[in-house]
């Protein structure tokens, strides 16, 4: 067997033992039937996500005010409510309601950018000797007019927007529309500092960071060279932003004394409870993902880990993952892991019904936070978007390469009335539902004990339960079938084996010395009893969790 790190005792804190659950507002109830979920429409599912989920935590994607040319990153007031969410007062009684149940608020905060509609740049680009001119990053042009060098947007094209009034180009690392923030600016981090105390004044839990490792650039603006291994980018291909190298667009060693300056504010609230921080980081390299914790785990509290989004899902695959990234954990890091989100494909378009119930199984018991995206409980999966309908920004612009993310976006599917349950009848919502969602709802499935949904809920509470699921060790054991990741999870004598089975054989697994166990759940429903771990055999797609 292969162990991690042991886990100290005293790692019981919210977000450590916790179950974080992603909700998308546009996409989760609409309480005015305007066709768009609103902040009214999540406290109405509050008693959903406490009693028949049983989730820890909220993460809310942005509600900030927002022309939404990329749906709420990019934000024109970072300290206010958009109408269509709803308003502060809405978003006080979110909190209230939220912890009455004790579950968590975590708020999604864009520090890499705002709108091009924000006051401050607005200010910025009227003249080159406006105050906030150097809260955003401009630069001159190269002798022949072109851009200042060859950095290019995630979204597509150079990342720099030229202006005709002040002759400078302005710098976009996403969308024209999202114009980067220039963190070098003292006044300017005092400002998004003074937004994040604001949200912590209201009582949130603590932070989501956008494209964390994003803030600080090169000040000297040097090219990026090209990427001699552009075919073996992990994560979903990016069209011409693989060319690159990303060393200097990005990732500058300064974004830590950023991170710790954004840290020492959580602490100071955490005096009178655990406040706490994620960052979005895209980073595959384990030992430079790693600092991003801080050298005294002084940063984040997390990073995010995305390692298991893109990897290819068979069983060494997701065993050298969970190796890699327990192997670059500094001492008294907490591990995370994620297996879709907003911006990426859904569990069950990825590995199809049966697999993703091995994945919801594995999510929920690795050593570490897991994070859920909204409606994977049930089995959502990606909805075919017809031309007309798109909506997202980035697919439009770049069609053919399949990189929309309307398809992962659509609306909760709550019951099988018109709308799904998300709006009344006869409105418009603002993206279509999927076909079947007649069978894939929350009704549907609440009390069917093989849904997805009961699976979900028994992981969730088992995990709640169990000490040695929430905060014990990881230790991976060796010798098993190809098709087979199986660990134990152990705090002092509370042992828990998973065993996994990513084929649609059956698999035989032998387990010299560790005895016999008892079924506590299984993927397939209807299997108890005591296997002896000398020799038992996993059916085809299933997982199941031994008490020893």
């Amino acid at each position: 067997m292969q162990k991690t790190q042991n886990s100290q005792q005293n790692q019981n804190l919210w977000w450590q033992r916790g179950v974080v659950y992603q909700i998308y507002p546009r996409s989760f109830k609409d309480s005015n039937a305007d066709g768009i979920g609103d902040l009214t429409g999540i406290i109405e599912k509050l008693d959903y996500l406490s009693n028949t989920l049983g989730i820890d935590a909220i993460w809310l994607s942005p509600f900030y005010p927002s022309p939404m040319a990329d749906f709420g990153y990019d934000v024109s007031n970072y300290t206010d409510v958009d109408p269509i969410f709803g308003d502060l007062a809405a978003f006080d009684r979110l909190i209230e309601e939220a912890h009455r149940r004790n579950i968590h608020i975590i708020v999604d905060f864009v520090p890499n950018h705002s709108s091009d509609q924000h006051p401050w740049f607005i200010e910025s680009r009227s003249s080159r000797d406006n105050p906030k001119r150097n809260w955003y990053t401009w630069a001159d042009p190269k002798a022949d007019g072109s851009a200042p060098n060859n950095w290019l947007s995630v979204f597509g094209g150079s990342a720099w927007e030229w202006d005709e009034k002040t002759k400078q180009y302005y710098l976009h690392s996403f969308l024209s529309e999202q114009p980067d923030l220039n963190w070098r600016n003292p006044d300017l981090r005092a400002a998004m500092l003074s937004a994040v105390q604001f949200w912590l004044e209201r009582g949130v839990d603590g932070f989501r960071i956008d494209v964390a490792h994003f803030i600080m650039k090169d000040p000297d603006l040097r090219d990026n060279p090209p990427n001699p291994n552009v075919a073996d980018n992990p994560y979903k291909s990016l069209g011409d932003y693989d060319s690159q190298l990303h060393l200097y667009d990005k990732g500058h060693a300064d974004i830590h004394g950023v991170l710790r300056e954004f840290r020492e504010m959580l602490d100071e609230y955490s005096v009178t409870r655990p406040r706490f921080s994620v960052g979005e980081i895209h980073i595959f390299d384990w030992q430079e993902w790693a600092t991003y914790y801080g050298a005294a785990l002084d940063e984040l509290h997390m990073p995010f880990n995305f390692s298991l989004i893109g990897a290819a899902w068979k069983a060494p695959v997701v065993r050298a993952a969970v190796t890699a990234v327990e192997a670059a954990m500094p001492q008294g890091g907490w591990p995370n892991y994620v297996l879709s989100n907003h911006d990426e494909h859904r569990i069950v378009t990825k590995l199809g019904a049966e697999q993703a119930r091995i994945a919801m199984l594995l999510l929920l018991t690795l050593r570490g936070t897991p994070t859920m995206y909204y409606g994977d409980e049930i089995g959502m999966h990606d909805v075919v978007i017809p031309p007309e309908r798109e909506q997202d920004p980035w697919g439009k612009r770049v069609k053919g390469l399949g990189l929309g993310r309307d398809p992962e976006r659509t609306p909760m599917q709550w019951d099988s009335s018109p709308n799904a349950g998300f709006s009344p009848a006869g409105v418009e919502m603002w993206l279509p539902i999927a076909d079947d969602y007649e069978q894939i709802n929350v009704a549907a499935q609440q009390n069917d004990s093989t849904s997805m949904l009961s699976l979900t809920r028994d992981l969730i509470r088992l995990r709640q339960m169990t000490p040695a699921l929430n905060i014990g060790q990881h230790i991976t054991v060796e010798n098993m079938p190809d098709d087979c990741f199986v660990y134990v999870r152990q705090l002092g004598d509370e042992r828990r084996l998973i065993a996994l089975n990513f084929s649609a054989m059956p698999q035989t697994l032998t387990a010299v010395g560790i005895g016999t166990g008892k079924i506590l759940l299984s993927t397939h429903p209807n299997r108890s009893g005591e296997v002896d771990l000398a020799e038992f055999t996993l059916a085809a797609n299933e997982g199941i969790i031994l008490e020893l």
